[in-house]
Parts: structure tokens; sequence; C-alpha cells
């Protein structure tokens, strides 16, 4: 199955403040600010829904494409998604905007001041996915995340009209769609991806509800961190999968562990194991990522992943998967 992942790719630039925002601030001149904080720490981490899923993907052995904007400045990063297996030749680079980031300075209380610069992502709707099938000599699957509101119907419209199945995950973008456009991203996808907060959110975008939605879509997929993992299609009895348990001693960090079971899951799509078994390979992929620290900085080996979805989900589930590992070490 060859797999097009589009929307965002980004970096993170993350710094600690040991101080307090709160004691910088003066009582009466709140209208008036200009602040600096000097910073002991500076780490730069690389992101993006789709770098992330794509990440994943290339970690399995499925050499997905990667579809999105960047600007001049991200050829280290493009090079770091080719080692790790993606097709990254269909990436749009732009002449005058930097690739997507986000700034975030953490206080010692935790709190936070961050910026997000869309910056060439603005251009990802120049994109077109007749050409990405074209060039690649053709897509089995279009995953569209979370990206430039334009391109993302962009897309869905794209694939309706190429007739190349699509899986829809709006998450982050339910906070600026509007009702037509929420509604418009829903049209016929064979998969649906949200966690249990955005699957509310997103009856109230649209207006409809959870049947409505499950008429619209072939096979919703919802998250539901340590609750596992539900999936649901009109007319058919639901399937929950219980999360794969994290080591002992772990504090886990949530951060991208949704991009990396949606990488699981559709290489069990791709492998043709079945939804309870992609389910279980997502959330094995999700607890990997979740003892890690960034989003593209765990490492994928077939015995420890072997072993971790025997613990979890016994001998049958491994069995299963193995044959399909071929590409890990």
């Amino acid at each position: 199955m060859r797999i097009a992942v589009t929307g965002s790719i980004a970096t993170d630039h993350l710094m600690t403040f040991p101080g307090r925002f709160t004691e910088q601030l003066l009582a009466g001149s709140l209208d008036r600010l200009s602040l600096s904080f000097l910073v002991d720490e500076l780490e730069v981490r690389r992101g993006g829904v789709a770098a992330n899923i794509a990440f994943g993907l290339g970690g399995l052995g499925l050499h997905p494409v990667l579809v999105g904007a960047v600007g001049g400045d991200w050829s280290d990063y493009q090079l770091w998604l080719k080692e790790h297996g993606v097709d990254t030749d269909s990436v749009h680079v732009s002449t005058t905007r930097h690739t997507a980031r986000f700034v975030c300075t953490t206080d010692a209380d935790h709190n936070q001041i961050g910026s997000f610069y869309p910056g060439a992502m603005s251009e990802a709707g120049r994109i077109s996915l007749s050409r990405v099938a074209e060039r690649t000599g053709g897509l089995d699957l279009v995953l569209v995340s979370p990206n430039d509101p334009e391109a993302m119907l962009r897309h869905t419209r794209e694939c309706a009209a190429l007739g190349i199945p699509s899986a829809a995950d709006v998450s982050q973008q339910l906070a600026v769609l509007g009702r037509a456009d929420t509604r418009a991203l829903l049209d016929r996808p064979a998969y649906l991806f949200t966690n249990a907060y955005e699957a509310v959110l997103l009856q109230e975008r649209t207006g409809w509800t959870e049947q409505q939605i499950l008429g619209r879509v072939g096979t919703w997929v919802t998250t539901r961190g340590a609750d596992g993992v539900h999936l649901e299609q009109a007319g058919v009895r639901p399937l929950d999968i219980a999360a794969a348990p994290l080591r002992r001693g772990v504090t886990p960090e949530p951060t991208g562990a949704g991009d990396a079971f949606r990488a699981g899951f559709l290489a069990g799509l791709a492998w043709d194991l079945g939804h309870e078994q992609a389910a279980r390979l997502g959330s094995v992929l999700a607890a990997t990522a979740l003892e890690t620290t960034g989003t593209q900085t765990y490492t994928l080996r077939r015995t420890p992943l072997l072993a971790r979805l025997r613990a979890a989900y016994g001998d049958r589930a491994a069995r299963q998967v193995a044959p399909r590992l071929t590409a890990l070490r």
C-alpha cells in the first residue's frame, strides 16, 4: 500500500527560564509590556503532525510519501526523514517563507509563553495530489492531517475526485475551522481519527450527532489515552482495544503519542492485518513514543517491538506482525 501523509511539517524551539514570569510583571504597567528572559536551556525538536506520522511509518519500513510545505531551511530535517525511510520528493519548498516553527519558553512554575509561526505551511494548498500520484505511480490511501485549512480542503476534494481512499485527522484545526469547512472534511473518508475530546468537539463543530458522523465515515477511530482505543462503524459492533502498558517507573511524555498511534494503525492497514491488530500495533507504537521525550526520538527494533506486542496482547498478536517486520533489525 502506498500511503501519502499530508499535513504540517515544523520544528519546535523549546526554552527554559529558571525564574518566574510573574516576578517580571509590574502592576500598573501591563498595558506596555517589554520583557526579556535569559534562558538556560534550548532544545530544538523535529515535529509537525505529518512528519511525525511519516517518521513512524518509515521506521516500520513502509516508505510513506510526505506531502506538506516547508522553507529552504529544512535541508537537515529532510535528510533526517530520508534516512528514516520517508519519501520527501513531494514536499513543496517555499522561496520566501521559513518552515513552520513553534517557539516556547517555560518558567519554573511551568507557565509558558509560546508563539507559532505557520510560515511555509500557508503554501501547502498549492500542492496537487494528482501530481503526487503521477510521480509515485499511484496512491492507495491519503491521510489528511492538520495543515493549512485550504490545503486540507483541497486534498479532501482531490481524493474524492481521483477516487483515492482518504483518512481524516482534523484534530488541532478543529479550534479554527467553521462548520461548513469541518463538514467538508468529512466527505466520506474511509477512516476518521480523533481523541476522546476531539470526538465531542467534532460533533459540536459539525452540528451532527455521533450517528450522523458515523453515517458519513467508514471507520471512526478514537484514542482514549490509558483507556485504549475505540473503533466504530455504522451498523457494526464497536471494538475496544486496551492500551499497551508503559514500562514501570516511566513518566510519560504525551507529545506525539497520537501521531505514533496513527503510524502503527496505518501500517497495520497496509499489511492487511485487520482493525483489531492495527489498533494493537498503533497502541504499542504510542506507548513507545510516550516513553521518550520528543516526537521523533523513539527507535523501533524488531525484538523489543514483538516482545511488547506479546506482553500486551498475547503470542498470536506478535506472530501476526512478525512476518511484516522485515525492515527492522
